[in-house]
């Protein structure tokens, strides 16, 4: 009677698993099957309309020259290049100023015995800090214009202005504090700051080494460069020491570092859906598909491995009409094309379920929703 009854029971459960499974349209999955995708390709719509393109040796070159044709079309710092001098003076600049006088001097006099000394002798001013009107004031000079003014410049038009009332005086003026001529460096950097150039003509990456450094390793790090309110963003993975996008600083120039790493995403029938970062400077197709862990064995369509990217520029106007590739991993051959596709920032990779799977997940399904029932009857015997 027992064993009657646990059979009965069992068939009921059978019947009904059975009857709530048909009443599905599919069983729970983590994604389509390659049929599926090619339905979906046939009924897509504008602005989402796609197709599907197998990726072949044509469709690896052409791929190739659409990459290069990007990084052409990229805008960078290069653009910003401008010469501009890094030592004229401006308000806010700390001067040191010397006049020396022989003879009969404005400032002093000096006596050998009877006689004058002929010898030269220096006036050192205290720090002479430059106005906010660009101006500063000497005594018997009078206020003087420096602004834009190199200090070899600010020389000769205090000689000039002395001239009438001394005897050969020569000035000397350096640059102690330099707050005009400077450039400040931001964001993701150990030692954010102000930093004064000098005529060494100090380059972009000189200031970021200066300023400790990124946070962030090279190719997660977008630098972004503020002049004459034009701004530009570039990777710092990107910029080689003294090349054209290494830029020589000049005054006002604002560097700010943000972290904003490259990635693709994958989904479907591997072993974990997850975001990777690029961390080097370039990914292939068949690294990412590595990096991912790979079609899963007991879930995923080998024969459809598949690309999804927007021909362009992802989150920006020239984001470009959607396009899917396929790739057949089944063919040894697509293991040489997948070295030569570049992998692109946002770039999706999906490998798709297989259809056989299906009577697999039904067997499955069924077992568990048995297992309950034959231990208990194991243990009621």
């Amino acid at each position: 009677m027992k064993n009657a009854a646990s059979a009965r029971l069992g068939l009921g459960l059978l019947l009904a698993s059975t009857v709530a499974l048909g009443g599905c349209a599919t069983l729970p999955t983590n994604g389509p099957t390659a049929h599926q995708i090619r339905k979906g390709a046939e009924r897509s719509q504008p602005p989402l309309q796609f197709t599907i393109t197998t990726i072949t040796p044509q469709v690896v070159d052409q791929l190739r020259a659409q990459d290069q044709n990007l990084a052409n079309g990229t805008s960078t710092l290069a653009q910003l290049q401008t010469d501009r001098p890094v030592d004229g003076v401006g308000p806010g600049d700390v001067l040191n100023i010397a006049i020396f006088e022989v003879g009969v001097s404005l400032f002093s006099s000096h006596q050998v015995g009877d006689g004058f000394d002929p010898s030269a002798h220096p006036q050192i001013f205290p720090d002479v800090t430059v106005g906010a009107d660009g101006t500063i004031d000497l005594p018997y000079a009078g206020r003087i214009n420096v602004t834009g003014k190199t200090p070899h410049q600010i020389e000769k038009v205090i000689d000039q202005a002395l001239g009438p009332k001394s005897q050969n005086p020569q000035a000397m003026v350096t640059i102690k504090t330099n707050v005009s001529n400077s450039a400040f460096v931001s964001g993701e950097v150990n030692k954010p700051g102000r930093f004064e150039l000098d005529l060494s003509r100090i380059r972009l990456l000189d200031a970021v080494a200066e300023a400790g450094g990124s946070k962030n390793t090279a190719e997660d790090t977008v630098v972004r460069f503020a002049r004459d309110g034009r701004v530009f963003d570039e990777r710092l993975g990107f910029i080689r020491a003294g090349s054209p996008d290494d830029l020589v600083l000049v005054p006002g120039d604002r560097i700010e570092l943000i972290r904003r790493p490259r990635s693709y995403t994958v989904f479907g029938a591997t072993l974990k859906a997850s975001q990777v970062s690029f961390e080097t400077g370039a990914v292939t197709l068949a690294e990412a598909v590595a990096r991912s862990g790979g079609p899963n064995d007991a879930a995923a369509d080998a024969s459809a491995v598949y690309l999804f990217r927007f021909d362009g520029k992802p989150d920006s106007p020239e984001a470009g009409p959607p396009k899917v590739y396929r790739l057949n991993m089944l063919d040894p051959a697509s293991y040489l094309l997948a070295q030569r596709i570049d992998v692109r920032d946002k770039d999706v990779l999906y490998f798709a379920n297989a259809a056989s799977n299906q009577p697999a997940k039904l067997v499955s399904i069924i077992n568990q929703l048995f297992s309950p029932f034959v231990t208990a009857r194991a243990i009621s015997q």
